[in-house]
């Protein structure tokens, strides 16, 4: 009878210090997967442990492939582009008019020429951080805040961010994950420059073409801060680059412009005369020089 009891109870211990060894093996698992949340251990989400050189390399294999998906080397070094089409002005929302045909012309890095109506005869150029206005009165400066306006767009533009942002080593690359834009399920990406300047890219998880770049700034007049937007949509495949040829200009949730284009074309020649302008009245005065 004794000899059965002393069996039991070494059997009793024998199980118990099993248990304390699988308790100790698995504590250090549970630890890493948890976090202290007011004295009590949380378990946390795979995005809450990932280290900040995990969030760049997810957010530099998604802009690879985007830009793949867009030409790469091709959509990275064009040189200029032209395109037609017609755009649409938005008050509030709403179209405050039928739309007008445009022609529009570009040249790395910084110069642009946009021709509207039938005639062509309204014309806007930008070069450098100087723009103009073309009409039949003459050409006059463009004012101060239509000027910081463009020149603000341009800044946070896709081929500013893919072509020189993304080269600078200072700029920042982070994975914001999923989101929803354009109502379509997609994945984002921040990429903060070394001025603190941020875009964020929403790119379609099957294509890996973008579907809508965002940016936000305070506003020099009231310091409010203003998101601005762009949706991309009814891609077609241009001399090896998938081109948007609908464009739609957001700010603050209200659509301001969108753009519907007929022709596009990748690397014309140039006339560098496009993009020359002087100014030879001032609206503010309506005095010209003759």
């Amino acid at each position: 009878m004794k000899k059965r009891v002393r069996v039991v109870v070494l059997l009793m211990l024998g199980f118990w210090v099993f248990v304390a060894v699988g308790v100790a093996a698995s504590l250090p698992v549970l630890v890493s997967n948890s976090i202290a949340v007011d004295g009590l251990l949380a378990p946390t989400s795979p995005s809450a442990t990932a280290t900040p050189d995990a969030s760049a390399q997810k957010a530099r294999a998604l802009l690879d492939k985007m830009i793949a998906a867009l030409g790469g080397e091709a959509f990275l070094n064009y040189a200029t582009r032209t395109e037609q089409g017609r755009a649409y002005g938005f008050y509030q929302g709403r179209p405050n008019g039928i739309g007008v045909v445009f022609w529009y012309f570009w040249q790395y890095p910084d110069k642009e020429r946009t021709e509207r109506g039938k005639k062509r005869d309204i014309v806007q150029v930008h070069s450098g951080d100087r723009g103009y206005e073309i009409t039949y009165k003459g050409t006059a400066a463009l004012g101060d805040k239509e000027l910081q306006d463009y020149l603000r767009s341009r800044t946070h533009s896709m081929n500013t961010v893919l072509r020189q942002w993304l080269k600078d080593p200072k700029t920042l690359l982070l994975y914001a994950g999923p989101g929803v834009a354009d109502n379509r399920m997609t994945e984002q990406v921040t990429i903060v420059n070394a001025k603190d300047e941020s875009v964020t890219i929403a790119v379609d998880p099957t294509s890996y073409l973008p579907i809508q770049k965002s940016f936000t700034y305070r506003d020099p007049v009231d310091n409010l801060k203003s998101e601005e937007t762009e949706i991309y949509g009814n891609y077609r495949l241009e001399q090896g680059m998938m081109t948007a040829h609908s464009i739609v200009r957001g700010k603050n949730g209200d659509m301001v412009s969108q753009r519907f284009l007929t022709r596009v074309e990748y690397n014309p020649q140039l006339s560098a005369s496009l993009f020359d302008a002087t100014v030879t009245y001032d609206p503010a005065t309506r005095k010209g020089k003759h």
